[in-house]
């Protein structure tokens, strides 16, 4: 079912002051295509190592997640376990030292658009949220769907046609009186109109795209999950398929260059590498749980991985996506 975009407030005190609707229909830009690719996917065990100098000066226990690399640094959401998981934005650059880019984003997954800004799925304020990296301005996109809140918007991929894919778990402890019937992944167009996409997937928790655009991923399902593949035509997805039926307790996703699909599997502290056609390749492990993974450093060859209060970098043969 589509709907208008809904008209939009400024949200103050929430984290999001300065946040306006515009009116443009500008709702996402593209993400710069990935470079040439080159190398090979990785195969059998490999064991990534802690970024210490990330671990977190707070002493509430709580989560990294959504990494993305932006120019010459990683960005990264860092929550703690308090009342709807007040988050900020954190920055590591390529030297190892982190500061905090963005104060009370209440975010999750982070995405770069074609002019190098983020687009945040903003959980704790159930929106997605475009970030100007240089001013800060922060500007509220998506609000609600079919006149109801979303739960709370866990991750987010970006379209060559502008479109934003995302999705709309419940891990939320406090019930939403006025929230979706069902926890779903949805498309907004450019344009600001959004359609379901699918409602059957139980809390989805990872969402990426194919290196061509051409095919949706979606991971969740719980402790014995699933990912999901949906052609995309003429830019509406289609009927998914589980290209990979069994994953123990999927997180976030990344894909590299040649299409291979990289799964944070939290509760296993670890990513599971498979190719699209859902082949197991390869194991990076860590020594905690993980959220999500993206590519970056200066090849952009370097595998940075979130998780439990950690990051994570494997060096690896084959560059990807930058989320």
């Amino acid at each position: 079912m589509k709907i208008a975009f809904y008209s939009l407030v400024v949200l103050s005190g929430l984290g999001l002051a300065g946040c306006e609707h515009t009116a443009s229909n500008n709702l996402a830009t593209a993400p710069k295509p990935v470079a040439a690719c080159s190398g090979q996917a990785p195969k059998g065990e490999l064991v990534a190592t802690r970024v210490t100098s990330a671990n977190p000066a707070r002493t509430k226990p709580g989560l990294y997640e959504g990494p993305v690399w932006i120019k010459d640094a990683l960005y990264f959401s860092d929550f703690t376990f308090s009342k709807n998981d007040p988050a900020q934005i954190q920055r590591l650059d390529a030297k190892g030292v982190m500061t905090t880019a963005f104060k009370d984003t209440g975010s999750n997954g982070l995405a770069v658009d074609a002019q190098g800004n983020l687009m945040v799925a903003a959980q704790d304020f159930k929106t997605i949220v475009h970030i100007d990296m240089a001013s800060g301005k922060r500007t509220q996109r998506v609000k609600m769907y079919n006149g109801h809140d979303f739960f709370g918007p866990n991750d987010l991929a970006l379209a060559s046609d502008g479109a934003v894919y995302f999705i709309d778990p419940n891990f939320k402890r406090d019930p939403y009186a006025d929230a979706q019937p069902n926890t779903s992944v949805y498309r907004a167009s450019k344009d600001g109109v959004v359609t379901l996409v699918d409602s059957t997937i139980a809390n989805p928790n990872g969402v990426a795209l194919s290196p061509k655009g051409d095919t949706l991923y979606v991971s969740g399902g719980g402790k014995q999950g699933l990912v999901r593949a949906y052609p995309i035509v003429k830019g509406i997805p289609q009927a998914g398929t589980d290209v990979i039926p069994s994953v123990i307790s999927p997180d976030g996703m990344v894909v590299d260059c040649q299409g291979n699909i990289y799964v944070a599997e939290n509760n296993l502290q670890r990513v599971h590498v498979y190719t699209n056609k859902g082949e197991s390749l390869a194991i990076i492990k860590t020594d905690a749980n993980t959220t999500n993974a993206a590519f970056g450093g200066e090849s952009g060859k370097t595998l940075y991985i979130t998780g439990l209060d950690a990051i994570w970098k494997v060096e690896l043969n084959i560059t990807g996506s930058p989320y």
